[in-house]
């Protein structure tokens, strides 16, 4: 435990837990379906985990369900510091990536060295994409504000004047990680147009 008491260990972890609370505080642009106020983070991180154990066998390949629900449970932590960013903003995907590093760095050190290597290692994991349990984590990343938008008639899209063609292209990824799940989301896509719910 690098010269720290158990004691010493536990107090930093649980500051660690008290400080994530702020991830509630955190807004994204989707609203819920049922009140239709703004999705926070941790509402976010808590239906992806939902949904990575009930779609598991959507996957490309097999996973480790528990890797891939640790990733969904700390990879938006750095949106505490970085704040959350719209996937369709182009402006605010310039400095997104120096934002979030440096947020990781600040994020994951408040843990015990050996928790902090762990949590770090999950998130670049998340965001490298290489291995089939971040395939399958960010596939469900992208499909579950989808959902919202699609269920809370496109709101998100028509606030942003999101396209059709950068909802294609801003999601296609989930292919690489769960291929029958992209087949639906397109298809989703596609009816979002048709019923006005999204711009041509």
């Amino acid at each position: 435990m690098n010269g720290t008491t158990a004691s010493e260990r536990l107090t930093q972890q649980l500051d660690f837990l008290v400080q994530m609370d702020a991830l509630k505080q955190v807004f994204r642009q989707t609203l819920l379906i049922g009140d239709r106020r703004p999705e926070n983070d941790a509402e976010h991180s808590w239906h992806l985990a939902l949904m990575a154990i009930i779609l598991r066998e959507h996957a490309a390949s097999e996973v480790d369900i528990t890797r891939v629900l640790s990733m969904h449970l700390v990879h938006d932590l750095v949106e505490i510091h970085a704040g959350d960013t719209f996937a369709y903003d182009e402006a605010a995907h310039d400095d997104k990536e120096e934002r979030e590093q440096a947020a990781a760095d600040r994020i994951y050190a408040l843990l015990p060295q050996d928790q902090a290597r762990e949590m770090r290692a999950l998130w670049d994991e998340f965001e490298e994409r290489v291995t089939a349990e971040s395939r399958y984590a960010a596939a469900l990343d992208r499909l579950q504000p989808l959902l919202l938008n699609y269920h809370t008639d496109g709101h998100a899209w028509k606030k942003h004047g999101v396209r059709h063609g950068q909802v294609i292209e801003g999601n296609a990824h989930i292919a690489e990680g769960a291929p029958s799940l992209w087949e639906y989301a397109r298809r989703l896509i596609d009816n979002a147009l048709t019923e006005g719910k999204l711009a041509h």
